[in-house]
């Protein structure tokens, strides 16, 4: 399913990140049993509480890394 995802749906992944991708996976995969909408309530039920900040997603200072190597 990962090479699938790699080859179809994001083109690519970069390995800073790819902790993320097999999690997205791994979620996928444990959740295909479940129907639609308990599929849709753990969705929903997962993000409460969660906040990602933009200042926490750019942090680590990549997206400053590749504006300069675009330039």
């Amino acid at each position: 399913m990962i090479k699938r995802g790699c080859q179809g749906t994001y083109h690519q992944m970069g390995p800073e990140h790819l902790h993320r991708y097999v999690a997205e996976f791994l979620g996928r995969h444990n959740q295909c049993l479940l129907d639609t909408l308990d599929q849709m309530g753990e969705a929903v039920g997962g993000g409460n509480g969660k906040q990602t900040t933009y200042e926490a997603l750019i942090a680590d200072g990549s997206h400053t890394k590749r504006r300069e190597m675009a330039a």
